[in-house]
């Protein structure tokens, strides 16, 4: 039997990379997935495609940056199915040539990001809440990031705002648990999505990939394999996780780029 049989999921911010990923490894699991998308032309088209391929997949309007579509959404994901067992909260934004150090990020850039980025999860979250304590239990899992977790040089909006949602994540797994409701938290490294190509340079992923144990990027798929773990039933017993997905980026000494050069010229 198929992981996700007959669970509803809906996953935010959806269309492309680590959310579509998600979609299509649920669905692959036997779940009812519903997309969220701000273009939902874009997703009723990749929804039908999926559909074709005999998935359970639709697309549900979202606009993570506007807060009433929170609860519209998931009013209409409650509409068509009748419950929500699994909410992904995705959305994630970032403008990395903004997004700089304390000195020089302007505040409300700093202020903007934290905002949609935490703000998304905790929209999300109390638009599910309800409904899932209701038909006795759900699971919500955030998409974060190990920059939550290891602080850089740059992104200090992006960072402050996923070690938040990291914190956010244990909360509600802490207030909710009275209600059966699980939440955890998946933290991808540097992951090979359109986003990552199209915002940093190739010089810049090659020095971080230097301090990646396994040497490459992420894929998405992958991202979407640890997801799928936290809607399943075998993370039952499992809740305020945080689980990073990231080749192992963070656990070495920060010299580990410089010892892997010198090994390699040997």
């Amino acid at each position: 039997m198929m992981r996700l049989q007959n669970k509803v999921i809906f996953v935010t911010a959806s269309t492309r990379g680590i959310g579509l990923a998600t979609v299509e490894k649920c669905a692959m699991e036997g779940a009812r997935v519903y997309m969220g998308a701000r273009n939902t032309e874009q997703g009723t088209a990749i929804a039908n495609a999926l559909k074709d391929k005999g998935y359970g997949v639709s697309c549900v309007y979202h606009d993570a940056t506007k807060a009433e579509t929170y609860s519209s959404a998931v009013e209409q994901v409650l509409s068509l199915s009748g419950r929500i067992d699994v909410l992904v909260n995705n959305f994630g934004t970032s403008d990395p040539r903004k997004d700089r150090d304390i000195a020089t990020t302007e505040p409300e850039v700093f202020l903007n990001t934290v905002n949609k980025n935490l703000g998304s999860v905790f929209l999300g979250c109390q638009a599910v809440l309800p409904h899932m304590s209701a038909q006795g239990g759900g699971s919500i899992i955030n998409i974060s990031s190990v920059g939550g977790l290891v602080p850089d040089i740059s992104q200090i909006a992006y960072g402050t705002s996923k070690a938040a949602i990291n914190y956010l994540t244990k909360l509600i797994a802490v207030q909710q648990a009275k209600h059966r409701i699980r939440c955890n938290a998946v933290l991808p490294g540097m992951t090979a999505t359109e986003a990552v190509e199209n915002r940093l340079s190739q010089g810049f992923r090659e020095l971080f990939l230097r301090h990646i144990p396994l040497g490459r990027m992420g894929l998405p798929s992958e991202i979407a394999e640890a997801v799928c773990y936290f809607a399943s039933d075998e993370s039952a017993y499992t809740t305020g996780q945080i689980l990073t997905v990231c080749g192992g980026f963070g656990l070495a000494t920060p010299l580990y780029g410089d010892f892997l050069d010198r090994e390699t010229k040997r």
